[in-house]
């Protein structure tokens, strides 16, 4: 007799762990319950035609601001409407940097947070704790925060702080190490972006179009050495966020290559665009940390993701209104970093790396989803599809084209990157544990049903 279910998606091309194959998905409780064989539900998703996919997984967002004091950066999307926009994109948990403020450690801030995305997140989702003090007491809540669920650490390596306090940092990612705590590090040299700051101030070339050469790759590349020799003194396992260039890249494969436990993040930005868009009169909209860098860059970031050196993309959504980031009193060196992707990263990847042959569909779960729930303790609850896994879904539509439009989509940014693209692929329906968040761009997901994504401590295979 055939088991009743919730839901069946019938047809499909089901994509999970490098294995394609037709068959149909079902779901009960919220889990996925049978994969194949005889089933009946109450209600039933034709996906002829279309891939099943596991949800995207992404794992750095800023859904909560890092500071109330005046000055505090004051990004425009919070958990309601950074995850209504996660599930529009077919992104179904988000990982947010969770910063404390001023004079508090990582567990106030986390206690802060989780509740903020309790009571507004329509997807799940988990915590990165930065850790802005590595005194005994910092370093202390590094345990405490893993044993309440939050096994990673945040740290800025381009922070003026950090240099104060290295050798507290190294305790922390010692700590970090026999906690069995992954730590992710900004890899930026502060030194040398104070130094071209002022030497682009004293020139007078203070306008956006010089902002990359006030972060050069220099910065990255001499950053990102220091956290592999961190990660070999420390046993850390480490993970580089947002990396934009081939020499950082190229410092994470020698370190790779030697064993140790490096991982690579990069953001869509630095795989879709190139320096040359801060030529443009509204360049500055392009700012991030660091900044967009050559086509010889992308070229590598491309194929770092094909040889599996490259784990994940993931936004580092951290968006303003466009009139904020054309502030005309900004300078290169002042200018606001982050912008609006949760609603175009997958489909953006989707139509410049799948579409174009550039990458498998394959390689494009792994890096969206697969590999960010094994390194953040998620797997295999998440990311991927197999019977006791969440059913987190994505019915991913690869014929669909879209002219992307900002200022029609979820984000309180009122703009994309990407306006006025050509995108072809996008999610049809994305599924949160077995419920319908997103048929479309219409969002049909409360806020508030989103849970806490239980994660387990890092252990290397």
């Amino acid at each position: 007799m055939a088991q009743a279910l919730d839901m069946i998606i019938r047809n499909g091309t089901v994509v999970s762990g490098g294995m394609e194959s037709t068959l149909d998905v079902g779901i009960a409780a919220g889990v996925i319950s049978q994969l194949g064989g005889s089933m009946e539900a109450g209600r039933e998703i034709d996906a002829t035609g279309r891939y099943v996919l596991p949800g995207g997984i992404d794992a750095h967002v800023h859904l909560t601001a890092p500071g109330t004091e005046p000055g505090s950066w004051q990004w425009v999307d919070d958990f309601e409407v950074g995850t209504r926009a996660a599930a529009a994109g077919g992104i179904t948990c988000v990982g947010n940097m969770s910063f404390p403020r001023k004079g508090e450690q990582i567990m106030a801030g986390l206690e802060r947070d989780m509740a903020d995305a309790g009571a507004n997140a329509i997807v799940d989702y988990f915590q990165h704790p930065v850790l802005l003090d590595p005194g005994d007491d910092g370093i202390e809540q590094i345990e405490a925060a893993a044993a309440a669920g939050h096994p990673s650490i945040k740290i800025f390596l381009s922070f003026r702080r950090f240099d104060r306090n290295v050798d507290g940092y190294l305790q922390a990612m010692s700590a970090a190490a026999d906690a069995g705590v992954v730590v992710l590090v900004h890899c930026e040299d502060p030194a040398i972006m104070h130094c071209c700051g002022l030497e682009l101030a004293e020139a007078g070339r203070d306008e956006a179009r010089h902002f990359p050469e006030s972060r050069p790759v220099e910065a990255e590349r001499i950053a990102t050495e220091r956290a592999v020799g961190y990660c070999a003194t420390t046993g850390a396992t480490t993970y580089v966020v947002h990396l934009s260039s081939a020499a950082a890249l190229d410092a994470c494969r020698a370190g790779r290559a030697r064993g140790l436990p490096i991982f690579v993040e990069t953001r869509p930005i630095y795989l879709h665009l190139n320096a040359g868009r801060f030529e443009e009169p509204d360049g500055a909209k392009y700012a991030g940390a660091p900044p967009l860098r050559s086509d010889a860059d992308r070229d590598a970031l491309w194929a770092g993701i094909n040889d599996g050196s490259v784990a994940t993309v993931c936004t580092d959504h951290a968006p303003w209104t466009l009139e904020q980031k054309l502030d005309p009193t900004l300078t290169a060196s002042t200018l606001r970093h982050g912008m609006a992707e949760l609603e175009t990263m997958l489909p953006v990847l989707w139509s410049e790396g799948v579409a174009t042959g550039r990458i498998s569909v394959a390689r494009f779960v792994d890096v969206t989803s697969t590999q960010a729930a094994k390194l953040f303790g998620l797997y295999p609850r998440k990311g991927t599809i197999a019977p006791g896994s969440d059913a987190d879904l994505l019915i991913w539509d690869p014929g669909e084209v879209r002219v992307v439009d900002g200022a029609a989509m979820h984000s309180n940014a009122g703009y994309s990157p990407y306006d006025g693209w050509e995108i072809t692929g996008w999610p049809a329906v994305t599924i949160s544990r077995g419920e319908v968040v997103s048929e479309g761009a219409d969002v049909t997901g409360r806020p508030g049903r989103g849970r806490p994504a239980e994660r387990s401590r890092f252990r290397r295979p």
